[in-house]
């Protein structure tokens, strides 16, 4: 036989090799498909967080600022009732949110110094005027609001105000107002 015979033969009984069956074979394409998945899972999962962070950014953004107004004035509502649990809870959520100038200023603007007066001048426990006397000497932090609160008369309702000999904080608060409105 010669050289050519001897080379058809061999070529002919050898399988072709193809490259494209190795690379797309079922195993391999198996785990081309899982990777595919995974990185299309990841990717989705990406966009649904950004998402959702970009929604409560959004929502944050235009529902948080009208809360704040919102809750100062439900505060100052809370003043307003006749049961002393309430003003109490009305006086210690003002004290909580004067915590800048602007919000004292919002505070007194929406009438909570006139009502934390008015509870100060009418309470008769000393758990409600020890949280009328906190609240007011946390808002007279910002002297626009110690000068509203002087003309609105809260020198002469703070020395009205009855000693207690059970609460010593009250007089704390007591003479920290007083020296406030003296300066």
């Amino acid at each position: 036989m010669s050289k050519l015979a001897q080379l058809s033969i061999y070529l002919y009984r050898r399988k072709p090799v193809n490259v494209q069956s190795r690379r797309f074979s079922s195993s391999n394409y198996v785990k081309d498909e899982r990777a595919m998945e995974e990185e299309a899972d990841r990717k989705i999962g990406w966009f649904l967080k950004l998402l959702f962070v970009g929604t409560a950014t959004a929502v944050g953004y235009e529902f948080f600022p009208y809360m704040g107004d919102n809750l100062i004035q439900q505060s100052v509502s809370l003043l307003r009732v006749k049961d002393p649990l309430f003003k109490r809870m009305g006086a210690s959520r003002l004290t909580r949110f004067a915590v800048d100038d602007g919000r004292r200023l919002k505070i007194i603007e929406m009438g909570g110094g006139e009502e934390l007066l008015s509870m100060l001048e009418s309470s008769k426990d000393d758990k409600t005027r020890k949280e009328a006397l906190k609240a007011l000497v946390a808002l007279s932090s910002s002297e626009e609001v110690v000068g509203a609160l002087h003309k609105a008369g809260a020198v002469s309702i703070i020395t009205g105000t009855p000693t207690s000999s059970m609460d010593a904080e009250i007089e704390k608060y007591k003479l920290s107002l007083l020296n406030k409105f003296q300066v």
